[in-house]
């Protein structure tokens, strides 16, 4: 029996050499083809968010919107890249043999507790979403928001900010605006 010897006290058999390639053969190239799956659905959903959100915003903004659109790209290809990425790893760890079952039941119960204490931002992130994605009003834009009169400054999936006329910034969480009066110019 020969024994290849690695260090003063580990030493590697032929039989695991032999179950070590027979695994590599058979969940290797699955690991593997798992990667590369990952890979190209990522690029195809990125582009797809790409061209899906320009193509509907194309028209619709200019100048300091067309920055909010990139954000807007940005953060929703980030979003389904930790999704896919996330579905990988838990692919190539059931391949590895590792029970995902308890796992998937973690993820589940830390998921619903970060819902819970961070419904109040993700309603602001939903709010701000459809306030860009609908054009309802754009940095630039007087409009009357919970009574207050002003100038929209900046736009955030998370808030809007007014400028007064005596000069004061009102920031408004985008999910406690209900009501928006746009004046027109």
């Amino acid at each position: 029996m020969v024994f290849a010897k690695l260090s003063n006290n580990f030493m590697i058999s032929p039989s695991f050499l032999t179950d070590l390639s027979d695994w590599l053969l058979s969940s290797g190239l699955k690991i593997v083809f798992i990667i590369l799956l990952a890979l190209l659905f990522n690029y195809i959903l990125k582009s797809l968010v790409n061209q899906v959100i320009k193509r509907y915003l194309e028209n619709k903004v200019n100048g300091r919107q067309k920055q909010k659109a990139d954000t807007l790209i940005g953060v929703t290809g980030g979003v389904l890249s930790f999704i896919v990425w996330a579905l990988a790893i838990l692919a190539i760890l059931s391949e590895g043999g590792l029970d995902i079952g308890p796992i998937l039941a973690g993820l589940g119960l830390a998921g619903l507790a970060v819902g819970m204490a961070a419904k109040d931002i993700l309603a602001d992130f939903i709010s701000g979403l459809f306030i860009v994605l609908e054009g309802q009003y754009f940095v630039g834009d007087q409009v009357i928001i919970s009574g207050v009169a002003g100038e929209v400054k900046e736009i955030t999936l998370r808030r809007t900010i007014l400028k007064d006329k005596d000069g004061v910034l009102h920031s408004f969480p985008n999910s406690q605006i209900k009501v928006v009066s746009r004046l027109e110019k």
